[in-house]
């Protein structure tokens, strides 16, 4: 029996068969365009459409986060700029496949440079690329195999069309030798409650079809050719989880009854149905973004109240965290921000941008307020990328003048962790976004698959600062929050408590895992996991570190 280790997702365990994902098409030849260039640019318009209505019915099947990643994809298959590309390729001798696929490799450079949210979408696009390119070949896909046994899937990476329509009767897993634990087959896979394992270095070099496997995503490890009494074993831990995780909901709380209220985040009111029938216990990040993406000006205030309002009244009675529109970089918005930036991600985004277009900022504030007032949930409201106090006192001053009763800051820049005892001080509440706190902590890209490595909560720079916060919260008597990936690792969520972390805000699909591990340590247990990990050297060590203590 072998054994790799990568990140894990979840607290699931599956044993079964591997099966692997086939490896991508061959790129086309380089032969010149032997047809008629009118009739070959009309066969490339019907690939694209085809795959476009193939995506957007696989959206329509998927629903829920799925949905969204995969009308994105789809889009990428409709865009002018692609055909127009493909076509000037083709007047130039390339054949067909030739052009198409170069035409989605120049744009896949050009999204990957420019970082962020966009350097996400270049993985995508080379699905959408792969699937045109077959159907001009005229055969099959690359996608997820077909067996009639369960099985575990193994794979260099997943492509959300894949991942969003998987037939989770047959697919217990999935390990991937590439992506982090913010990729979208991690939060895909936590979506849909799959255990998996991603990041595993040698994993295609070591796992062969028809293997037996044993995944354990609450350790994040991958064992290769088990024996009968492991796999026995794993079954049986399988089922005694299983059990934990369909145990009536209750509030979040530590073994020793320290309570630690357990909130979803969501990006729009129809997440909110989801978010109850989870058992959360409010709404720990309202990402306000959806009202703005696809809009060519700023909504309307009436807008706005109308959509606040739809949300709250899901909540009555419970605490909803509203993020103000978190724009620019990743999510350029021409009527926030149309100036070209050398490096966006660094540039004018967040409460930056926001501070200058103030009006679009009173606006949703007003609107929020109206919400508020209008329903009986509890309504705070916080600002993203507050850098220092300067910038907290500036939004905590405009909230209370528009008339919001709880004001706070987002932690997602280092700085505010330096300064913490001063930002505390003039806010009602900090909620840590762990995933940009990571990116820019460790000045690795999020989305950049080349050091996705360093995008890990769990690196002790990270922790450190997380410890900072906390700990100013504490003699402030603030809340500090988590809205970020790192506090649906049910692990990692223990530490985080231990660092003094008040509540954890997630996915609602990972609310179940993360409430049964917290029950299985009491408030003195969690210090003494974050305690040792402060110490680690490395994401990894950190890992071990607390894995050690938990095993006594």
């Amino acid at each position: 029996m072998s054994a790799l280790a990568g990140v894990g997702v979840g607290r699931g365990i599956a044993a079964a068969k591997v099966l692997r994902m086939p490896e991508p098409l061959a790129p086309p030849s380089d032969e010149p365009l032997a047809a008629d260039v009118d009739a070959e640019h009309a066969r490339v318009q019907q690939a694209l459409a085809h795959v476009a209505d193939e995506l957007n019915a696989r959206a329509a099947a998927a629903g829920g986060e799925a949905q969204q990643v995969l009308e994105a994809a789809a889009l990428m298959a409709q865009d002018p700029a692609i055909l127009d590309d493909v076509r000037s390729r083709l007047d130039g001798g390339a054949n067909a496949e030739r052009a198409t696929w170069d035409a989605y490799a120049q744009f896949r450079e050009m999204l990957t440079a420019m970082g962020g949210y966009m350097a996400e979408r270049a993985t995508d696009l080379d699905d959408v690329a792969q699937r045109v390119v077959a159907r001009l070949r005229g055969v099959a896909a690359p996608g997820v195999p077909v067996s009639d046994e369960p099985f575990i899937l193994v794979a260099r990476d997943l492509a959300p069309a894949d991942t969003a329509t998987l037939d989770l009767e047959r697919t217990l897993a999935l390990v991937t030798q590439e992506g982090g634990p913010t990729s979208h087959t991690a939060i895909l896979a936590r979506s849909k409650s799959l255990p998996a394992v991603v990041g595993v270095v040698g994993l295609l070099d070591a796992a062969a079809d028809g293997q037996r496997a044993i995944v354990d995503a609450r350790a994040g490890t991958v064992e290769l050719d088990p024996d009968d009494a492991a796999v026995d074993a794993a079954l049986a831990e399988r089922e005694a989880r299983l059990a934990a995780a369909s145990a009536p909901i209750t509030a979040g709380a530590l073994a020793d009854g320290t309570e630690v209220p357990l909130l979803a985040n969501v990006g729009s009111p129809k997440d909110a149905a989801a978010a109850v029938a989870a058992g959360a216990e409010g709404v720990g990040l309202f990402r306000t973004e959806f009202l703005f993406l696809d809009a060519s000006s700023a909504p309307s205030v009436e807008q706005q109240t109308a959509s606040y309002t739809e949300l709250l009244e899901a909540f009555p009675g419970k605490k909803v965290v509203a993020r103000v529109l978190d724009a620019g970089a990743d999510k350029p918005l021409a009527f926030l921000n149309d100036a070209h930036e050398e490096n966006p991600a660094l540039g004018l985004r967040g409460i930056r941008a926001l501070r200058a277009n103030e009006a679009i900022l009173r606006d949703q504030l007003t609107a929020l307020a109206n919400a508020d007032a209008a329903t009986d949930a509890e309504l705070w409201v916080m600002a993203p990328m507050i850098a220092d106090v300067e910038e907290a006192e500036y939004f905590v001053a405009l909230g209370r003048e528009l008339g919001l009763k709880v004001v706070g800051a987002m932690a997602e820049v280092p700085s505010i962790a330096v300064v913490a005892d001063q930002v505390v001080e003039a806010c009602d509440f900090v909620s840590i976004g762990t995933n940009d706190l990571t990116q820019y902590t460790l000045a690795a890209d999020r989305q950049l698959g080349s050091v996705a490595a360093l995008q890990d909560p769990w690196h002790p720079a990270v922790l450190r600062l997380v410890k900072m916060l906390g700990d100013a919260g504490a003699r402030a008597g603030k809340p500090v929050g988590v809205c970020g990936e790192a506090a649906a690792d049910p692990a990692l969520a223990v530490v985080l408590v231990g660092l003094g972390v008040t509540t954890l805000s997630m996915s609602a699909s990972a609310i179940a895992d993360v409430r049964a591990e917290l029950l299985t340590v009491t408030l003195g247990q969690a210090r003494a996991r974050a305690e040792r990990v402060l110490g680690a050297r490395s994401a990894a060590d950190a890992r071990q570190l607390a894995a050690a203590v938990a095993a006594g």
